[in-house]
């Protein structure tokens, strides 16, 4: 069957099934996307701008802020080194317990997060396994910032990691053999052969790491103790503020949050079309192959 023959078949719905579709997926993503995301700023404007301001004027929202940031910005760098190498050890290399390396990296996607917030209290709180080496030594890891950094750290590991490994495994080794016979390191083969092929995934991964980064919830919750202006992120400082009815500084701080998560789709949608423009000019410049008599 010829190409032309192809598309045809895959293009005979009738539009009036192609307007449903449409128009199903459209009142979906109003109702369940637009109308919250409109519903946030509503009632966060609700009582004018000077009190929207107000309300991330605070001291305690600031420190959310300011600690949201800060988690975000240990949590990925870690994860992006450690997704890069353990993208490259099961997508390139053949070894003993690489089932249970993938398994350990889908971990995450199947533990809930307040499980996980369990866990860094087992190890690391009062009563846990390492608790009194901890307390005689003065070391603070739960109800402080190294114990949200390091649950924030273990729900968002698998994004980069999961976005590469597919794209290296599709790729192959060929062409880091070919810089490696032509007599590059290991570190010249990483920098200018495998990283321009993974650069889109890569970016994407961080996109999306980031984004849970910042409003993570469940696992922060157990480890922060909510200790206000200190150890509190930004999605539970907007619980707290809820719970006591301030209503519009809780929307002033949630519209933030909804703003950063509209700037990483904006991002996310760049990536993509340029990760697209580039595919379509690679795919342009290449030569044709051979048709078939």
């Amino acid at each position: 069957m010829s190409t032309l023959s192809v598309k045809r078949v895959t293009t005979t719905e009738a539009p009036w099934v192609r307007r449903v579709l449409i128009g199903t997926a459209l009142v979906f993503m109003f109702l369940f996307l637009v109308l919250p995301l409109a519903a946030v700023f509503a009632e966060a404007l609700r009582k004018g701008g000077q009190a929207y301001l107000d309300g991330l004027r605070e001291p305690d929202a600031w420190a959310a802020i300011r600690l949201t940031l800060i988690t975000a910005a240990i949590t990925v760098p870690l994860n992006l080194v450690f997704g890069v190498a353990a993208a490259w050890c099961i997508a390139k290399y053949e070894f003993r317990g690489k089932a249970i390396l993938t398994t350990m990296v889908d971990l995450p996607f199947s533990v809930s997060p307040v499980v996980a917030g369990l866990i860094y209290v087992l190890m690391f709180g009062a009563q846990g396994w390492f608790g009194p080496w901890l307390e005689a030594h003065d070391i603070k890891i739960v109800f402080a910032i190294p114990g949200i950094v390091l649950a924030t750290i273990f729900v968002t590991f698998p994004f980069i990691a999961r976005e590469l490994i597919p794209l290296m495994q599709a790729q192959g080794n060929e062409e880091e053999q070919a810089a490696i016979v032509l007599g590059a390191s290991g570190w010249q083969t990483f920098w200018y052969v495998t990283l321009p092929n993974i650069k889109w995934g890569l970016i994407y991964g961080v996109i999306l790491c980031n984004a849970r980064a910042m409003g993570e919830f469940g696992a922060v919750s157990v480890v922060s103790g909510h200790i206000r202006g200190q150890t509190n992120t930004m999605p539970l400082h907007v619980e707290i503020l809820y719970n006591e009815y301030q209503s519009v500084s809780a929307f002033a701080v949630a519209s933030l949050l909804a703003l950063l998560a509209l700037v990483t789709l904006v991002i996310k949608s760049v990536v993509e079309w340029r990760h697209e423009r580039e595919m379509q000019a690679a795919a342009a410049m290449a030569p044709e192959a051979p048709r078939a008599s």
